[in-house]
């Protein structure tokens, strides 16, 4: 397994007549700016998922503290499996027994803009940028905004999963003192709902 995966290894660990999770098209694109997301994931163990739309699907990071404003915090990201981009829209109860199997919620969706150089200060496509373990990019999300980036500090050429990354606000004129929420408490940036209501109500995903 490489660092990059692709979306087959997300179909490959689900059984879509059980979950309601997006299958996903094979690729696309989601309007003129790429698209990020955040979901709050309750499953054996309680995290965030960033994802980020680059050439065509949503590059993933489990972020177990969450996103924070704070260019202080330095946010552990693991890397996940990329996911098709229909999946920045799923919010709902993931059933028992399915791989990742927990209640998600979308705490936070936008567009981004890339910020990536090279060492010449030369615009460098973000995809190129996170294969060579260094991207920056601005956020303009619903409750995240400004310039984040995401740094490899860990890899595992054997397994893509375990790599290990940093994601980090820039001091910016966005920047704040908070980091994440209580992820219990937070509230879905497209329903409203809690996580709690969302497993409530049984939901398996819009």
């Amino acid at each position: 397994m490489t660092a990059r995966q692709t979306v087959a290894t997300y179909r490959r660990r689900r059984d879509f007549s059980r979950t309601t999770e997006p299958r996903g098209a094979t690729r696309g694109t989601t309007g003129d700016r790429p698209c990020f997301v955040v979901q709050i994931h309750e499953a054996s163990a309680m995290h965030f998922d960033f994802r980020l739309e680059v050439d065509g699907v949503l590059r993933s990071w489990a972020v177990p503290k969450g996103p924070s404003s704070d260019p202080h915090d330095r946010r552990l990201a693991m890397p996940t499996e990329d996911h098709p981009l229909e999946y920045r829209e799923f919010e709902g109860v993931i059933a028992a027994g399915e791989y990742g199997a927990g209640t998600v919620i979308v705490w936070d969706e936008g567009t981004y803009r890339n910020l990536s150089t090279d060492r010449h200060d030369r615009p460098v496509p973000i995809g190129d940028a996170l294969d060579h373990g260094h991207a920056s990019f601005w956020l303009d999300g619903r409750k995240l905004r400004g310039g984040y980036s995401l740094t490899r500090i860990r890899t595992d050429p054997d397994d893509g999963d375990r790599e290990a990354w940093l994601l980090v606000k820039h001091a910016d004129p966005r920047a704040r003192t908070d980091g994440a929420p209580d992820p219990r408490r937070a509230r879905s940036a497209r329903s409203g709902h809690t996580l709690g209501q969302v497993a409530a109500s049984g939901d398996g995903g819009s």
